[in-house]
C-alpha cells in the first residue's frame, strides 16, 4: 500500500506496482490471501478481459469517427478497475453501470454490438439483464443508477436475500459511477438510503480525474472517499490501475455486504486516457505531461509484466492480440450490417399496457413517414402503420 494523499490522511491500496511487482508490506499482506487464491486460469481471464475491452474500445472509436455511431464513450485506462470488481462479484450479484463500464459488460457476457446498438440509436436499452449476467442497462442520466441500485439492494434486504449465511442465497449489488456523479444529489440520496437500510451494496467510484472538463480538485476540496464516512459507510481508496487491488478490495467488501455488514464504498484512482466522449476534445483542458504520467501507469502493461514474471510466455499474449483483431473485425462487420430500426419501437414498453396516447403518436408518425411518398416506405414504416400497440 502507498499513501498518495498524506495531507488528508488517505491511504491508497496498491498490491501491484506500475512495474508489475507485488507490493511487500504488512498492510498489503492482509489482502494477499485473495490474490493468492487466484489460479492461473483466472489471472489469464482477467488479462484477456482487459485486452479485449481495449480492442473493442479502439474499434468503436473508429466507427464513431466514420459516422457509424451517434456517440462513443471510451474506457481506455479504466480497464483494471473494472475487471477487478467484475471478477470479484458472484454470478448472482447485480451490477448497475453508468455508460463507460465496457469491461464489466464484456466480462458479464454482454455482446459488444449490443452496446453499439445503443450508441447508434437502434435501441433504448440494449439487452435483458437477466440474460446477461445480471448486468443492468447503461444509464446516461448522471448518477441516477445509484438510486436504481440502492432500491434494488433494499429489495434484497427486505426479501431476505442477504445475511443468511448461505452463499447460494446471499446476493449483493454493485453500482458504478464517476467523480462527476458525486456532485449529483442522486448519489447522496442513494448513500443515505443505503446506510439507513444497511443494503448489501458496493458503491464503486471510478475517479478518472475529470468530469468532462472540470478537474476533481475543483469538484471536491477533500478526497471523495471521505464522503462515505459522512454517511456512516466504510470507504477505501485503491489504485484503480491495479487490477489485483481492485479485485481484492472488491471481493472483501462484497463478502461483507452479502453477509449483512451493510454497504461499502471504493474510490478507484484511475484516469480517462481518451476523451470524455467522441464529442469532446481533452486537449483544450488538460496537459500532455499529465496524460503521459498516467499512460506510464497503464493497467494492461502492468498486469502483463506481472504475468510474465510468473512465467507466462509470448504465445499467450500473441494469441490475445490475434483474438482482439478477430473481435474488432467481427464487431465492425456486424455493426455495419445492423438493419434499420423500426421507428415504431420507440413507443414500445413506455407503458406496461396499451395506451391511447402512444397509439395516437404511433399513428401520427406513420402518417408523417407516408407524407414523403412511396420512395421512403419500407418494412419499418409498414410496422408503424400496423399499429402494434
Amino acid at each position: 500500500m502507498s499513501s498518495t494523499d498524506a495531507g488528508h490522511g488517505v491511504t491508497t491500496v496498491q498490491l501491484l506496482t506500475p512495474a508489475g511487482e507485488l507490493v511487500e508490506s504488512d498492510a498489503a499482506a492482509e489482502l494477499r490471501p485473495y490474490v493468492d487464491a487466484l489460479g492461473d486460469d483466472r489471472l489469464r481471464a482477467m488479462h484477456r478481459d482487459m485486452v479485449l475491452t481495449r480492442r473493442f474500445d479502439r474499434e468503436a472509436a473508429a466507427l464513431a469517427r466514420q459516422g457509424q455511431l451517434a456517440l462513443w464513450v471510451p474506457s481506455h485506462g479504466q480497464e483494471g478497475a473494472q475487471v477487478g470488481v467484475a471478477h470479484a462479484s458472484r454470478p448472482h450479484d447485480h451490477l448497475f453501470p453508468s455508460y463507460r463500464e465496457h469491461a464489466v459488460a464484456l466480462a458479464r457476457g454482454v455482446d459488444p454490438v449490443d452496446i453499439l446498438r445503443l450508441l447508434r440509436g437502434h435501441t433504448h436499452g440494449g439487452w435483458n439483464p437477466a440474460e446477461r449476467g445480471n448486468f443492468h442497462v447503461y444509464t446516461l442520466v448522471i448518477g441516477s443508477q445509484t438510486l436504481h441500485a440502492t432500491g434494488f439492494a433494499m429489495g434484497l434486504t427486505l426479501d431476505g436475500l442477504s445475511g443468511t449465511g448461505d452463499p447460494e442465497v446471499d446476493q449483493a449489488v454493485v453500482t458504478f459511477f464517476g467523480d462527476g456523479a458525486t456532485s449529483q444529489g442522486d448519489v447522496s440520496e442513494a448513500l443515505v438510503f443505503a446506510a439507513s437500510f444497511q443494503t448489501p451494496e458496493l458503491f464503486f467510484l471510478q475517479n478518472n480525474q475529470w468530469a468532462i472538463s472540470v478537474p476533481v480538485a475543483t469538484q471536491s476540496r477533500t478526497p471523495l472517499v471521505n464522503r462515505a464516512g459522512g454517511f456512516g459507510i466504510p470507504g477505501t481508496r485503491i489504485d484503480g490501475n491495479d487490477v489485483l487491488a481492485s479485485y481484492a478490495v472488491s471481493r472483501r467488501d462484497l463478502d461483507a455486504a452479502r453477509s449483512g455488514g451493510g454497504p461499502r464504498f471504493i474510490e478507484a484512482m484511475t484516469y480517462r486516457i481518451g476523451a470524455h466522449t467522441s464529442s469532446d476534445d481533452p486537449t483544450k483542458y488538460r496537459t500532455d505531461d499529465e496524460l503521459q504520467s498516467w499512460i506510464a501507469r497503464d493497467p494492461i502493461e502492468r498486469f502483463e509484466a506481472f504475468l510474465r514474471s510468473r512465467g507466462e510466455g509470448d504465445a499467450f499474449f500473441a494469441g490475445l492480440e490475434a483474438e482482439g483483431d478477430d473481435l474488432g473485425a467481427d464487431i465492425r462487420r456486424r455493426t455495419l450490417e445492423l438493419p434499420r430500426p423500426d421507428p415504431g419501437s420507440m413507443f414500445d414498453h413506455v407503458y406496461s399496457e396499451p395506451h391511447p396516447v402512444m397509439r395516437e403518436q404511433r399513428e401520427w408518425l406513420a402518417g408523417y413517414e407516408h407524407s414523403f411518398g412511396p420512395a421512403t416506405g419500407d418494412a419499418s414504416t409498414a410496422d408503424i402503420d400496423g399499429g402494434r400497440a
